[in-house]
């Protein structure tokens, strides 16, 4: 953990780094107080104040030596505790830019004391910070894994299959319903792996394996381009190290006695 508050300055949902090297460093309140940047808002993270999220303005430029980068790209060069705080400021940043106003009656909004948190003067609403709860599913079929890609995704990646949780559903629900809708198979013996902010724009990524329990493979078109069964020495590009996708597929590698630093990546 970083012995002084870090400044995490966003234009738009970029990221103000130094670069060092193959590095990327967020300046601490040292550094921040000599740059002469005004921000339009601040977000103290925490009540140790170890972290600052701030917004800058659309026009606002980097100070000699620095950049803007996209935090997408940044998951290799940033410290691991300092990419995971950034990823909460840019969803602080985020949140904060967007309610400025009522969302039922347009009124002035007045921020509370002690937590993230916005109240109407006029009609008492409440805002809080968004979040979109999501599953993430590595199938297994004997000794093969079912991958994705998606018409979104960067050529030729494929994924761990996942989608949004709908109203008055578990999340167990959910899994089912992504995978049969995606795949058009089913799954059992549902475990849970692991959860992850993905402020892409405002995920909660809640992982998962399955085992395959029956059914034929049948990719939905509007969700998928491809998917299919892949085997340890046959798996396609797979997501960066940053995404949980990556971690529920390397974890099944080493299970079957493979390296996930041998894996392609999308940078």
């Amino acid at each position: 953990m970083p012995d002084a508050a870090l400044y995490f300055a966003f234009r738009g949902r970029d990221l103000l780094v130094r670069h060092d090297g193959g590095r990327c460093l967020v300046p601490d309140a040292d550094a921040w107080g000599s740059l002469g940047l005004a921000p339009v808002r601040e977000n103290q993270l925490g009540s140790d104040a170890i972290a600052v999220a701030l917004e800058l303005a659309d026009d606002a430029q980097p100070p000699d030596g620095m950049a803007f980068e996209n935090l997408r790209r940044l998951h290799s060069r940033l410290d691991d505790l300092v990419l995971a705080m950034a990823l909460r400021a840019v969803q602080i940043v985020e949140w904060d830019r967007g309610n400025q106003f009522c969302p039922r009656c347009a009124g002035p909004v007045e921020r509370l004391e002690g937590e993230f948190a916005k109240r109407c003067a006029r009609c008492d609403t409440s805002a809080y910070p968004r979040l979109s709860p999501a599953v993430i599913v590595l199938v297994r079929r004997d000794d093969r894994i079912l991958l994705g890609r998606n018409a979104r995704f960067p050529l030729p990646m494929y994924s761990t299959l996942a989608g949004f949780v709908e109203p008055g559903e578990t999340l167990e629900d959910a899994v089912h319903r992504e995978i049969r809708e995606e795949a058009g198979i089913e799954v059992d013996d549902l475990r849970y792996f692991g959860s992850q902010p993905w402020p892409f724009p405002d995920s909660l990524m809640i992982a998962f394996t399955a085992a395959y329990a029956s059914g034929q493979l049948r990719p939905d078109a509007t969700e998928l381009v491809d998917a299919r069964w892949f085997g340890l020495d046959e798996l396609p590009m797979v997501p960066p190290r940053i995404s949980i996708a990556r971690r529920l597929i390397d974890a099944w590698v080493r299970e079957r006695g493979g390296d996930p630093d041998a894996l392609q990546s999308v940078a």
